[in-house]
């Protein structure tokens, strides 16, 4: 049973050797599937029309009903066949065309690339190529390069055949054939096919995520020895989301945003989703944490929600320094410290244009906070983060939207206070059963819960610096548990 299959229209259309891959035409893998064997084969289609109804369209259209993975898939096929779905993600691309060309100042610019599975000739747009393959996942593709005005964008993009390939650009495509078969795909005779399909969602540009970049890979890389076919996707990869088995949310979260509405349609799938829509309601909203931390009895710095209305309270209620916080900051943005009444009255009268609730907090100076790492209700890892240089929080930021953090010291889950890890397994259960970092200051008067964070940091190098891989496994050992749970149901 191959790993995978190439499908053409005509076996001269694959005018190459083939590579250890399975070329197939187009109409014995229509009407041949059981003498073919191919079930659970991963399909490269590589036929030369992909028009509404046209024998490319079939291809993936019975593939997808076979449950196999293809690529293109029909949605990426319609889409491109119709400019106006499209048209937003031409912009985006626009923005990636920019920024490779500002280190080509005086270079020729090309009117197009060819685009062979995320990989082109053009060493300057490589970047684009990824963003144009991570956007439309179709195996080989062209785009237009055009300046309008002065400013440079890509007007077009569409399908190609392998016949279109350029003979100069054949070793390109051998290539990119190879590197994208092994990557995405694994032989059989070594590994397992994949039988979970998990969609981590990212956002590349972010520029303090939940996970790097470089750990993304290895979630992917360790994915596929487990059986786990991980995929990376973006905000744009919505319409795909049902394609998947569960769903990971590598951003920052909030409520008026694309992570909450994956979220809850993962939720509304039926899919296994970390973390989600209630785990998300609960936690980015420091009011609803701070009174639920209070009614359940779980210590925290002494805190005051207010309003308005109350702001007379405050200095009566605390000593400065005092801070103050907005319902829904993350990586410390939204959290503010008052020295004096003047501060207090600039930064409520900020924070109150944005919101109708501030939280005021003793202030509780400490040489670092821990991190708690929660997932199934179970520590996982535990971090000591200390504080910025100079600085009163974790996360400095600065004008300009730079920022410095401070260091970072993990410690395996045995080493930690037993008063530590318990503090956060009661906090963090009053959320849910999904992965949470739970942040507490420990002091002379004990040990008081920060926040809940339902996004937490899974960074090489920092908390996986105990665990190592184990971390890994970890974390993508429970959405196969929890995919194996839906599917038993």
């Amino acid at each position: 049973m191959p790993a995978h299959a190439i499908i053409v229209e005509k076996q001269s259309d694959f005018r190459w050797s083939d590579p250890g891959q399975r070329v197939i035409t187009v109409l014995d893998y229509l009407d041949h599937a059981d003498d073919l064997k191919l079930r659970n084969a991963r399909v490269v289609n590589l036929c030369r029309d992909f028009s509404y109804l046209s024998v490319g369209y079939y291809c993936s259209l019975l593939a997808e009903a076979r449950g196999e993975r293809v690529v293109p898939d029909v949605a990426t096929m319609l889409e491109l066949d119709q400019r106006a779905l499209h048209k937003e993600a031409l912009a985006d691309l626009d923005d990636v065309l920019r920024r490779c060309l500002k280190t080509r100042s005086g270079e020729e610019i090309p009117h197009e690339l060819h685009i062979f599975f995320g990989r082109t000739d053009n060493p300057a747009f490589e970047d684009l190529a990824e963003a144009v393959f991570a956007r439309f996942r179709a195996p080989l593709l062209r785009i237009e390069i055009t300046c309008d005005g002065g400013v440079w964008h890509v007007p077009e993009i569409e399908i190609l055949s392998p016949k279109e390939v350029p003979a100069a650009l054949d070793t390109l495509f051998l290539e990119a054939l190879d590197l994208y078969t092994q990557k995405r795909w694994v032989k059989p005779r070594m590994k397992a096919v994949p039988r979970y399909d998990l969609a981590i969602l990212h956002d590349p540009d972010d520029k303090l995520p939940p996970t790097d970049a470089r750990t993304l890979q290895k979630f992917v890389r360790i994915g596929s020895e487990m059986g786990i076919d991980v995929e990376l996707i973006t905000r744009k990869d919505f319409r795909k989301l049902p394609q998947f088995d569960a769903l990971f949310i590598r951003e920052t979260t909030s409520i008026p945003h694309h992570t909450f509405r994956f979220a809850k349609q993962a939720q509304e799938e039926g899919m296994p989703v970390i973390d989600d829509p209630t785990s998300i309601l609960r936690c980015t909203n420091k009011v609803y944490l701070a009174e639920l931390l209070r009614g359940n009895g779980v210590p925290g710095p002494h805190t005051m929600i207010l309003g308005k209305n109350r702001v007379a309270e405050i200095e009566r209620q605390f000593a400065y320094p005092v801070v103050l916080k907005i319902p829904d900051g993350s990586f410390s943005r939204g959290v503010k410290k008052a020295e004096n009444a003047d501060e207090l009255d600039g930064i409520l009268k900020a924070m109150f244009k944005d919101s109708e609730m501030v939280l005021a907090q003793e202030f509780m100076y400490t040489e670092y906070d821990w991190r708690v790492g929660v997932l199934d209700r179970k520590p996982i890892f535990v971090c000591q983060y200390f504080m910025s240089k100079k600085h009163w929080q974790i996360v400095k930021h600065e004008k300009g939207g730079e920022f410095q953090e401070g260091a970072a010291r993990t410690l395996s889950v045995e080493e930690a206070p037993r008063a530590v890890i318990e503090t956060a397994l009661a906090a963090a259960n009053l959320i849910g059963d999904g992965l949470y970092g739970v942040d507490l200051k420990q002091n002379d008067k004990g040990i008081f819960v920060i926040e809940i964070n339902d996004n937490p940091n899974i960074d090489m190098g920092v908390e996986d610096a105990v665990l190592k891989d184990e971390l890994y496994k970890i974390v993508l050992g429970s959405f196969q548990r929890r995919i194996d749970l839906r599917r038993s149901r």
